[in-house]
């Protein structure tokens, strides 16, 4: 993925890297934003271990993080390798950062959380004791926005308080996106920001020698290709009933915007249960609510008109999904 447009994220990366004390960061955001490739990008030159979680059993992810930790303190691996327990592994992790800054970043933090939901006190327990007395910069990662903000940015996390700080990582702006389609014309440049937005995940899988048409007619369009049922993977990812999310999503994008009219369109109950789903899609950013100016209270606000907060989503929501049927044949 290219690296493009994140200088104030490193910034404030470097920034935690240099006070030479324990710091707990939490980074966090869209899947296919580029937080592990900010990361990674980060980690170059520094002394690091980087850990990707994945979907797998507890047993496995120990297995794993516990031949990761091995490898760096020993310079070689052991195939059958395990620590007997989490908490001794990140108790061995605080003898590694004793003498020297370590860099520690544990990518799709959420997936371990899965599999162990003890994980977030056990951490919360070794910080206290010891990794808060080290030289670690510890970096929990993660793309279920939701899950990230319960588990480690929320009053009942066991790690509220321990944090540094926190980063949720936006798409790139109009600006940043140019210099992916430098070979359009500013005219289509801002066309295909309204078709793909700012992610950079999606912005590689246009061919920009190509015309814009003919981009989204053979990544888009056609049923194979990674952005075709993209929106589906993000609702599916994210939420439990991805069904009623994706009729009150496509309601937006076909121009209902107050509660009322979202319920009546989508099918999805009246307007109160509405405005419940409403409120997970702006917490998950993909839907934001716009007031008027002169709104002194904008919370309260009658006059608040709700939109799809992404540019590709618009674009899908409104031109792909009601055409799935004839695009699928």
């Amino acid at each position: 993925m290219a690296f493009v447009d994140r200088e104030e994220a490193l910034s404030l990366l470097q920034q935690l890297n240099e006070s030479r004390r324990a710091e707990l960061f939490i980074v966090y955001g869209r899947r296919r934003v580029g937080k592990t490739e900010l990361l990674r990008h980060f980690c170059q030159g520094q002394t690091h271990i980087f850990f990707a979680a994945t979907q797998t059993t507890d047993k496995n992810q120990l297995g794993d993080w516990s031949r990761l930790l091995w490898q760096h303190a020993q310079g070689q691996s052991v195939a059958d390798f395990t620590f007997p327990a989490w908490e001794a592994s990140l108790r061995f992790l605080a003898t590694l950062a004793q003498q020297e800054r370590l860099v520690v970043v544990i990518d799709e933090f959420p997936y371990l959380v899965e599999s162990n939901a003890a994980l977030p006190s056990i951490l919360q327990k070794v910080w206290d004791e010891l990794l808060r007395h080290s030289q670690v910069l510890l970096i929990l990662c993660g793309s279920s926005i939701g899950m990230m903000e319960q588990t480690t940015l929320g009053y009942n996390s066991p790690l509220y308080g321990r944090r540094s700080g926190q980063l949720l990582l936006p798409p790139l702006d109009f600006t940043a996106t140019r210099s992916f389609s430098s070979q359009y014309d500013l005219t289509t440049q801002v066309e295909t920001y309204a078709t793909l937005g700012g992610m950079p995940a999606y912005l590689e899988q246009f061919d920009f020698a190509q015309p814009l048409k003919a981009n989204i007619v053979e990544r888009i369009l056609h049923p194979n290709r990674f952005l075709y049922d993209e929106p589906l993977f993000l609702l599916r990812t994210e939420l439990r009933e991805p069904r009623n999310y994706f009729a009150i999503l496509q309601a937006i994008a076909h121009g209902q915007t107050r509660p009322n009219e979202i319920a009546q369109a989508s099918g999805v109950g009246d307007a109160r249960m509405v405005s419940k789903y409403l409120s997970v899609l702006q917490e998950l950013r993909l839907v934001e609510r716009a007031v008027p100016v002169t709104e002194t209270q904008p919370e309260k606000s009658r006059q608040g008109l709700y939109r799809l907060s992404d540019p590709f989503l618009r674009f899908w929501f409104r031109f792909v999904a009601p055409h799935r049927s004839e695009l699928d044949q």
